[in-house]
């Protein structure tokens, strides 16, 4: 999981090169050249989630909720289903995303979004304070 897929040759870039990575969920996959082949040929499943709802599914694994409902992505491909998340050799959809449930609140058509929680982060920062804020 990362908001992004780095670059050639740095930070997720290295992974990538090394065939380190099998899945990512990120929200924005950049220029990232070797990202763009592994996707396209097969090699890599890739799932594309908005910023801020990448965001929330993190923090709610962390505090322990198993999903939510977010207003952003209602009527896309997201909510709906059949997002490419993996391409097989001949670059037909071998794996598409699933619909996601909905719901409407107060007039308002939400969908639902599965927290994400993770065994270890890797974080990167400058400065740290004893709180740990980074």
């Amino acid at each position: 999981v990362s908001n992004n897929a780095g670059v050639d040759d740095f930070g997720l870039g290295l992974l990538l090169k090394k065939h380190q990575i099998r899945r990512m969920i990120s929200s924005y996959v950049g220029e990232n050249a070797e990202f763009e082949r592994q996707y396209l040929t097969g090699e890599l499943e890739v799932e594309l989630t908005p910023q801020g709802t990448l965001a929330e599914r993190l923090r709610a694994g962390g505090a322990g909720i198993p999903a939510f409902f977010t207003a952003t992505g209602y009527g896309t491909l997201i909510h709906e289903g059949g997002a490419p998340i993996k391409y097989n050799s001949d670059r037909k959809v071998d794996i598409a995303s699933k619909p996601r449930e909905s719901r409407v609140f107060n007039g308002q058509n939400y969908i639902m979004e599965e927290a994400i929680t993770g065994d270890y982060a890797l974080v990167k920062a400058w400065k740290a304070d004893r709180a740990g804020n980074l």
